[in-house]
């Protein structure tokens, strides 16, 4: 196990194209960091240059105190577990996992043990004799990461390995990566763009947006502290819904229309007051018995014990989530008018109109 940590970490292609801007982050030993974000926002970029694929522009990598910019890949004691698995096909599971213990010259006893001690934590004792077009996508993952287990190195390296599982398996195997962490509790760092994953799997998330870390924190901390309206809209399902509003000094707020809306001054931030800003509201903390401000109807989406209520606040689309019994008798359909409001047992969150970061 190993600490492992960023320092100021730039990456800039040919051409001054700037990928990532400067990151900074400490990991401590044996903890679960995870990397999250949508396409393009460096997220995969910043896993390969601690795995030695990237070079890195500027700044620093560490791994145990030791930096490794300018190690190779093979000497930064690192394994790393892909998206597309890279099994060998002609190989038997067992001649996948022992294969880069042989590179390393390992004894034959050594290479068994290992292999086997892997093999029983991931369940494949019985399918280290198959060849990987015999197994399923999930067995197969399960051996990329019986591949990176045996090699026992400092830091596990996760390059988006379950986006080619279908929907099931992914829970499957969530859970499988977190029982072999609490079981090995090696240093690890995983990179998706799933934020369920995120949630479920980190100690600590960054999210990770147009090459900056946009907020580092505990998926609590993330959820109920986003830093910015980026955050907002990322984290959670449905995300948060953001309404450009007007506070007056007196904590009244008004819709772009001029619309009161309402809601209760005593949860107004007194920093926020005779300014235009951007008020964040979850969906599951919008009611139907509060009735603060009137909207449209768009859609009601049932989603077994809970529905999902798609809205129109002026111009704006908000979403509330509300349990099935909750609308009892209500009928609530498309084109219906309707009243909402803030439940005020939850906190609002307030955001710099111009900026997008949050107002404390």
């Amino acid at each position: 196990m190993a600490t492992l940590n960023f320092k100021n970490v730039k990456k800039v292609y040919p051409g001054n194209v700037a990928v990532i801007h400067g990151v900074d982050l400490e990991v401590k030993d044996g903890e679960f960091i995870v990397i999250v974000g949508p396409s393009g926002c460096g997220k995969s970029t910043l896993m390969r240059m601690v795995a030695g694929l990237e070079s890195v522009s500027d700044g620093q990598i560490e791994i145990d105190g030791k930096v490794v910019n300018d190690l190779e890949p093979a000497d930064r004691d690192i394994a790393m577990v892909f998206q597309n698995y890279a099994l060998y096909p002609h190989m038997s599971v067992y001649e996948n996992m022992a294969y880069g213990l042989k590179i390393r010259k390992l004894s034959k006893e050594e290479i068994d043990k290992r292999v086997q001690e892997a093999a029983k934590i991931l369940e494949l004792s019985h399918l280290l004799d198959r060849r990987p077009r015999q197994l399923s996508g999930g067995q197969r993952q399960r051996v990329a990461m019986g591949r990176a287990i045996v090699r026992e190195p400092k830091v596990f390296l996760f390059d988006e390995p379950l986006s080619n599982l279908d929907a099931k398996l992914r829970v499957q195997m969530r859970l499988e990566i977190q029982k072999l962490h609490q079981r090995l509790k090696t240093t690890s760092l995983y990179v998706t763009h799933d934020q369920v994953e995120a949630m479920t799997l980190a100690h600590r998330m960054v999210v990770m947006n147009k090459g900056y870390a946009e907020q580092i924190g505990t998926p609590v901390e993330v959820f109920e502290r986003p830093a910015s309206t980026f955050v907002a809209s990322f984290i959670g399902s449905p995300p948060m819904n953001l309404i450009n509003v007007t506070v007056d000094e007196q904590g009244i707020i008004k819709s772009e229309s001029g619309m009161l809306m309402n809601i209760d001054n005593q949860a107004i931030n007194s920093s926020v007051k005779g300014q235009n800003v951007i008020l964040g509201i979850r969906p599951e903390h919008l009611s139907l018995h509060i009735p603060q401000f009137p909207v449209s109807v768009e859609m009601v989406e049932i989603l077994g014990s809970e529905q999902l209520i798609h809205c129109k606040l002026d111009n704006q689309s908000l979403v509330l989530r509300a349990d099935l019994h909750e609308t009892d008798g209500m009928n609530i359909k498309a084109g219906d008018t309707i009243k909402i409001g803030s439940n005020p047992k939850f906190p609002l969150h307030w955001f710099n109109k111009e900026t997008g970061r949050r107002i404390d």
